[in-house]
This record gives structure tokens, C-alpha cells and sequence, in this order.
């Protein structure tokens, strides 16, 4: 993972914007606790996602399911507190923004307020569309989420790669553009063919984070755990 030529003193938004029309990669992982956060904010790391990927690597759930909000303002509370430089994301947790868009923009407040997050990030496209643009309204950065969404792991039923059929590519497409445009500061695409990350990432001016997306896009996210080999029973290929 690379840092930022430039010395950022704080990663912003803006930051990122700024790197990815500079060409500089940019580094994005997760941290769920105070040591973690300080360890990966001192290495110089740009982006601290606290992922709802909490509900697998801290709490043993199946899935990201389970985790609630609360749990995730606990959790980045405590990252929060550690971290001097890096832009820090909270992800949203499954039935906290899904049902309306006041409940997202609620839901969106609460992490804000009590954790101190510096953005939040929410799996999805044009369904969702009517919530990111509460949450933006309410003057709350966002970063979308395509591709794989792991909150939607029942609906698909397996976590292999997305959008290799043309239809799906195409509505990828189209769903990052949306985000974009109505004031989307990043995206992440998990798990979908490198070809069509590289397109997205061409086509769209905001940065674009893969995780098992390939290289071309504008910055890697991982999850910790799987980075350092912490997980003995899965090892992803990415």
C-alpha cells in the first residue's frame, strides 16, 4: 500500500480527491479498536474503515449481519480516539438506513455525534439514492459502496464476484456514476472483474477503493485481519 507523496498533516476528503488527480494511491484499512487505529494511523495509512466486517473478525458472526449500531459507535469511538492523521469511515450497519431515509440520516447523526467519525459508508445504488442524499444534505460526507455488498450476502447467496455479466456491469457503471454526482466523496468496489474497476475509476472524477477489484483503480482497502494472516480459516486471493 502506498502513502501519499504530498505530507498531508490530516487526510480530508478533499485529500483524497486531490491524491487521486495527482495519481497517488491511495491506502485505505480497517481498524475496529484504540491499538489497532494508533498502529495504522502512525504507519501513515489514509483511510481507517471501521467496517462492519467487526461482526466477523471481533465478534465470530457468520456475517456482518448481526453487528448493530451501537456496536459500531463503540467501536469507533474507540478508533477515534487514537488517530491524528487519517480520514476515518464508519460503515453504516445492516437495518440502520435501509427502510427510509430519515432512519439513514438518523442512524448517520448518531455516528457522527457520538463516535466522531469523519465520514460514514453505505453499500448500494440507486436504491438508496434518496438516503445519501439526506445524509449529504445534513452536511455528512459519504462514501458508496458497489459491487459485492456483504449486508446483501442472503439476497445473492455466495461471496464470489460480481457483475461479470454485461447487465450488472452495466448498472455498476451507472450506480457509480449516481454517486458521484449527487456529491459522493469515494466509492469502494469489492470483488468484481479488474477490467471493469479500471473503467469505473476512469469514468468517474471521485476515488474509487477496491478490495479483490484489481490494480487499476485508485486505492486498496483491506481488512486488516486478512492483511496480517490473522484468519486461519479463510485466506482471500486479493
Amino acid at each position: 500500500m502506498s502513502v501519499a507523496k504530498k505530507d498531508y498533516k490530516r487526510i480530508t476528503t478533499k485529500s483524497l480527491i486531490e491524491m487521486k488527480s495527482n495519481g497517488e494511491k491511495i491506502s485505505m484499512l480497517t481498524a475496529y479498536d484504540y491499538t489497532m487505529a494508533k498502529i495504522v494511523d502512525t504507519a501513515g495509512v489514509d483511510v481507517i474503515l471501521v467496517g462492519d466486517s467487526a461482526s466477523n473478525v471481533m465478534a465470530g458472526h457468520e456475517t456482518t449481519l448481526p453487528i448493530t449500531l451501537d456496536q459500531m459507535i463503540y467501536h469507533a469511538s474507540s478508533v477515534v480516539r487514537a488517530v491524528e492523521r487519517a480520514l476515518v469511515v464508519v460503515d453504516l450497519p445492516f437495518g440502520s438506513y435501509q427502510s427510509d431515509p430519515k432512519e439513514a440520516l438518523r442512524s448517520s447523526i448518531r455516528i457522527m455525534k457520538e463516535s466522531g467519525g469523519h465520514a460514514v459508508k453505505l453499500e448500494g445504488g440507486k436504491e438508496i439514492k434518496e438516503s445519501i442524499k439526506k445524509i449529504l444534505h445534513a452536511g455528512i460526507p459519504v462514501m458508496g459502496h458497489l459491487g459485492l455488498t456483504p449486508q446483501s450476502i442472503y439476497k445473492f447467496g455466495t461471496y464470489s464476484v460480481r457483475a461479470k455479466e454485461e447487465e450488472e456491469a452495466e448498472k455498476l457503471i451507472e450506480d457509480a456514476q449516481m454517486l458521484e454526482k449527487v456529491g459522493c466523496f469515494a466509492v469502494v468496489l469489492e470483488k468484481i472483474p479488474a477490467d471493469l474497476a479500471k473503467k469505473v475509476a476512469d469514468s468517474i472524477s471521485i476515488p474509487v477503493i477496491g478490495i479483490g477489484a484489481g490494480g487499476g483503480v485508485d486505492g486498496q482497502v483491506l481488512v486488516i485481519h486478512d492483511m496480517l494472516g490473522m484468519n486461519n480459516e479463510f485466506s482471500p486471493r486479493f
